[in-house]
């Protein structure tokens, strides 16, 4: 066995007992317990994207994965984060909001690459976005600040409006930190500026259509889903709004705020 394959194997079984607490985060509390396999294509794929944003030469990153099957809502990635290199040591840290355990309330993790992908991944793959040295200068400013909580609400909802604070899912916050370190004309000190911002220049929601009888069946057996901060028209039209990986990625396209854009896949 060549020692690289060593080095991988190794870590697999050192990190089985280490990371299955942590797998919890952000899914539903049906058992899960990552074996061997898992573990190494999770570490195989933070180690080609640690490689890729080593080389992209950036501070800071959107990173996003395929944590679900979204394909019937014309999606592919599920969930993003905020990558940036914790400086003097060199390490890539992600910043993301997880939902606790299915449960109503999230809570902000601060983990390396290998985690991100141990969340009983649907594929194993990575979309990395770039944005502009002036965001990410900014973007490290404010994550060694009190933004990202302050930016947070434990309150958490899968689909939550984009223009309400009722609620916030992990897309809406990596959204709303966007918007504090993009706005050149505004200050922003909260989720309720942050959305004013987004309004004003132009963000528009991934809009899923879900009917009633769907809706109502969300709303009794999960906690972690709710519908009434929706615009009630469209809500009773079954279309709704949220924060999608896809509605983050076309902001930046169209404020012309990123400025590389990479897909990294296992194997």
């Amino acid at each position: 066995m060549k020692a690289a394959a060593l080095v991988r194997s190794f870590l697999a079984a050192s990190l089985l007992l280490a990371v299955s607490a942590a797998s919890h985060a952000g899914r539903s509390c049906e058992p899960y317990q990552p074996n061997a396999n898992t573990v190494m294509k999770a570490m195989e794929l933070a180690l080609k994207t640690r490689q890729a944003l080593d080389d992209s030469g950036a501070q800071v990153a959107f990173i996003a994965r395929v944590g679900q099957d979204l394909s019937k809502y014309h999606l592919r990635y599920s969930h993003m984060g905020i990558a940036w290199r914790d400086h003097p040591a060199g390490r890539w840290i992600v910043v993301h909001e997880l939902n606790q355990c299915g449960t109503a309330e999230s809570v902000l993790f601060n983990e390396g690459l290998g985690n991100f992908f141990m969340d009983d991944m649907f594929a194993f793959e990575t979309l990395l976005v770039v944005p502009d040295p002036a965001v990410q200068q900014k973007m490290v400013g404010l994550l060694g600040s009190d933004a990202p909580k302050r930016l947070h609400t434990q309150r958490y909802n899968m689909l939550s409006y984009p223009f309400s604070d009722s609620y916030q899912n992990s897309n809406q916050w990596v959204l709303e930190m966007l918007a504090a370190a993009s706005a050149k004309d505004a200050d922003i000190a909260s989720r309720s500026q942050a959305q004013a911002w987004l309004k004003m220049t132009g963000y528009h929601a991934s809009t899923i259509e879900i009917p009633a009888l769907t809706r109502l069946g969300a709303r009794m057996f999960k906690a972690n889903v709710a519908f009434d901060d929706q615009p009630f028209d469209r809500r009773m039209a079954g279309h709704i709004d949220t924060v999608t990986v896809d509605s983050v990625v076309q902001f930046l396209e169209a404020r012309k705020l990123e400025t590389g854009k990479q897909v990294v896949v296992y194997p």
